[in-house]
């Protein structure tokens, strides 16, 4: 028997980003949206802790030991990146501790490091954003802290709202999300910044924006961009502001 392969060698060649995510991620399906069809993304997770959501948990998932051990585990398959995908983990101890972390992977063999506050930096620097609106689903102590981060970093909070969730994040639903969304918009913000990489966003940015008419900037919209910029590929999906800057 013959077979009639097409004319051509094998797929697409992979390009690949690794991503260090905190043991309860629960929204891979949507990270993979944000990149194109030859990206693959290789996670590996921080062991469990039995916390709630809180700074507790964010000082026990960026732990340099487990950020070590987990890019250890997808060096093998060859990222050309490695994300820290971990908004309040990133966040907690100021713009110094999140270059450290950054530092951390790298010294663990990755080719270049990234991190989601990291990502939120680089945006707001990209498109000259001096004043944000917040939107979060945890307490008002860690709500607090990104506060400072961004403070920090020269870039006014101007309004924040936040859910008080210690866990399944995942589960709530793009009316609430998108309703706090609208709350936290202020007419002297310059672009909505929508925390934690939990939280699903993807299909409320496009409309969020049209009706507000700045950018809607989440977690993981902003980590996989910088991510993709770094590999000089296109983010896919929503964001027309991201979109244009490459």
């Amino acid at each position: 028997m013959e077979f009639d392969f097409p004319d051509m060698e094998g797929p697409v060649a992979q390009r690949g980003i690794g991503v260090i995510a905190p043991f309860d991620l629960a929204l891979e399906r949507e990270l993979w949206r944000w990149v194109p069809l030859e990206v693959s993304l290789h996670l590996a997770r921080t062991p469990y802790e039995p916390v709630p959501v809180s700074l507790a948990m964010a000082e026990l998932v960026s732990d340099a030991v487990h950020l070590t051990a987990a890019t250890r585990n997808v060096l093998h398959v060859e990222p050309e990146v490695v994300a820290y995908l971990c908004n309040s983990g990133s966040f907690i101890k100021g713009i110094e501790y999140e270059r450290s972390l950054c530092d951390t992977i790298c010294r663990a063999g990755a080719a270049n490091a990234v991190t989601t506050s990291g990502a939120l930096l680089e945006a707001i620097r990209h498109l000259n954003i001096g004043q944000i609106s917040i939107m979060t689903p945890y307490d008002e102590l860690l709500t607090g802290k990104l506060r400072d981060f961004l403070d920090e970093a020269g870039c006014t909070v101007v309004r924040s709202e936040h859910l008080g969730l210690g866990g399944g994040i995942w589960k709530v639903n793009y009316r609430t999300i998108a309703e706090r969304i609208l709350g936290a918009d202020d007419p002297r913000a310059e672009a909505i910044f929508v925390s934690c990489t939990n939280l699903p966003t993807y299909d409320i940015i496009e409309p969020l924006e049209k009706m507000v008419g700045k950018p809607i900037l989440t977690a993981n919209q902003l980590t996989m961009w910088a991510c993709l910029g770094r590999m000089k590929l296109p983010m896919m999906g929503p964001g027309r502001w991201l979109l244009e800057v490459f």
